[in-house]
């Protein structure tokens, strides 16, 4: 994230420190935050055809993704805008969705799914999915939107299922002499609280819930990937992660390659020759080169990660919030 202050800020807080109640707004980068484009990859003789290079990575959530002294959109939010700039845009002849996400909450997967098959939909611009490091459950879950799924052969990816975690310290607090009483208008209000222990009723309740979205998404693997043969579709299914040659075998993606080859997919798909491969950014994030991961807005992750092992962590899933997540959680040192 840069920082972008004007000459005059250390004197507006120090005024601000000596009168009281005061209230300091510092902007931070320009006023103008709409998407923009650029061209990071350039063939002789495209005449005007573009394909846009969409980034979506880190945790998949509706919520808003705050930093130190910012607040920027939402996964959601991000990828939705992304995609509306390139369908207005008549030059746009397709979309690579580059993905490196370990997946998100089941709506914010769900959301992101549908309107890339939206778009489709209503432009008739195809749309290929590159994956990169990572791209499981949520992440697979939104690739599945795409006409075409590409995969490094060292891409992480499957972990087809749905997780709700729960936690319980009614026994610690039970030792240190500690209870919790809670007065719900029900027996299965207070499931998964963890104040108190889990009944069997309860249990039986959360696990409905988890039933019910793993159908989800298994309905959408057996749509979306019609060649995945059905010998292998309880296994591509059970929760396990593979890697991008396991997932080819498998029929789950269509080929290995890399970005170049996804632009390649895309063009073939929109039927042109040549194009110009544009990463759309804000107006601070330009990209270097193709391989240019983005810092913030479209996708981006924000300043809040951690990388462990081949787990990239939004800051976000450490806060523990509570739902149900398509998301892989990996080994954790």
């Amino acid at each position: 994230m840069r920082i972008i202050v004007g000459p005059c800020v250390a004197w507006l807080l120090f005024l601000s420190l000596g009168c009281g109640r005061a209230t300091l707004v510092v902007g931070l980068g320009p006023a103008e935050q709409r998407l923009t484009e650029t061209t990071v990859l350039k063939e002789r003789g495209a005449r005007g055809n573009e394909v846009a290079l969409i980034d979506v990575s880190g945790m998949l959530t509706t919520a808003e993704r705050r930093g130190l002294f910012s607040v920027e959109s939402g996964p959601v939010s991000a990828f939705t805008e992304a995609l509306n700039k390139a369908a207005k845009d008549e030059d746009v002849k397709a979309v690579v969705v580059r993905i490196n996400s370990p997946g998100g909450t089941v709506t914010a997967s769900e959301i992101m799914y549908r309107e890339l098959v939206r778009f489709r939909e209503r432009t008739g611009k195809p749309a290929v999915a590159v994956m990169m490091d990572l791209a499981t459950s949520g992440g697979y879950y939104l690739a599945c939107g795409a006409d075409a799924i590409v995969a490094h052969p060292t891409t992480v990816t499957g972990s087809v299922g749905v997780i709700l975690q729960t936690v319980s310290l009614e026994p610690a607090l039970s030792r240190i002499g500690v209870e919790a009483r809670a007065f719900t208008s029900g027996a299965n209000k207070n499931a998964g609280s963890p104040l108190s222990t889990m009944t069997d009723e309860q249990a039986a309740t959360l696990q409905a819930l988890v039933d019910d979205f793993y159908d989800r998404f298994v309905g959408v693997v057996r749509e979306r990937r019609a060649a995945l043969p059905a010998q292998h579709l309880a296994e591509a299914t059970d929760g396990r992660v593979v890697t991008g040659e396991q997932a080819l075998r498998w029929k789950m993606v269509d080929r290995l390659g890399d970005l170049r080859d996804g632009f390649a997919v895309a063009k073939e798909l929109a039927e042109i020759d040549r194009a110009y491969l544009v990463r759309y950014h804000r107006p601070l994030d330009a990209p270097g080169s193709i391989y240019a991961s983005s810092p913030s807005g479209v996708g981006g992750v924000g300043g809040t990660d951690i990388d462990v092992n081949v787990l990239p962590i939004d800051g976000s899933l450490l806060q523990s919030a509570p739902g149900a997540y398509y998301l892989w959680t990996g080994d954790l040192p």
